[in-house]
């Protein structure tokens, strides 16, 4: 049986099917949902991975663009890369930018945000800080946003200079996601360094009204 078949499986055990329709609605989404919650994936999730046996990394990464590419429902996807700590290497990369970019949308992109592509820069800083600066330039919206948000866990350990710089090219967008990307992360900053932020919103007074109360909320 093939990784998405149990996944399917496994989540339809947990489904409550009555959510589905105002799940895929919340969420705008064309793809239906199944109808269940987080703390229900997330248990199913545990349960299935803990026996499910991955060869080696290039496996892996095959499952998980084959769950991505052929899933039916919302939370097929959002089960596809669980797990597999052992396999975060720079390798994961083109395929953690196919489901950022195909993705498309605030709920994959931040979890792969947060939880992918901040682990490999924290793991791999030069070549990493090297694709997010072309990240932050990219046409793209979802991989500018990610440059932005990828280090919102950071907090003393935040590469400044680098948040700094991925911000820049989106200053002046009128995009709500990258607008409210640039207010999150230097509000998460605040926390660590809120004169820092302070004196940076200052100096640029480009920033849009939402990314400046967004980083001013806790200074």
């Amino acid at each position: 049986m093939t990784l998405l078949a149990k996944i399917r499986a496994s989540l339809r055990t947990v489904a409550e099917p009555a959510r589905a329709a105002g799940m895929q609605a919340y969420m705008k989404s064309t793809m239906p949902y199944l109808g269940v919650t987080a703390p229900r994936l997330t248990a199913a999730c545990r349960d299935l991975f803990a026996s499910y046996p991955f060869e080696d990394a290039d496996s892996w990464r095959a499952d998980v663009l084959d769950v991505w590419r052929t899933a039916r429902f919302r939370e097929e996807r959002y089960a596809g890369h669980k797990r597999a700590k052992e396999f975060q290497t720079l390798d994961a990369l083109p395929m953690y930018e196919e489901l950022i970019t195909t993705g498309a949308w605030w709920d994959y992109v931040d979890e792969l945000a947060s939880n992918r592509i901040g682990p490999l820069l924290a793991a791999f800083p030069a070549p990493m800080r090297k694709a997010m600066r072309a990240w932050s330039e990219s046409d793209d919206m979802w991989k500018a946003r990610t440059s932005i948000i990828c280090q919102l866990g950071f907090k003393a350990e935040t590469d400044v200079a680098l948040l700094f710089r991925c911000i820049e090219p989106s200053i002046a967008s009128k995009k709500f996601f990258l607008r409210k990307a640039i207010g999150w992360a230097l509000r998460q900053y605040s926390r660590t360094d809120p004169a820092a932020v302070k004196r940076y919103v200052a100096a640029h007074p480009e920033l849009s009204g939402l990314s400046k109360r967004e980083a001013l909320k806790y200074v």
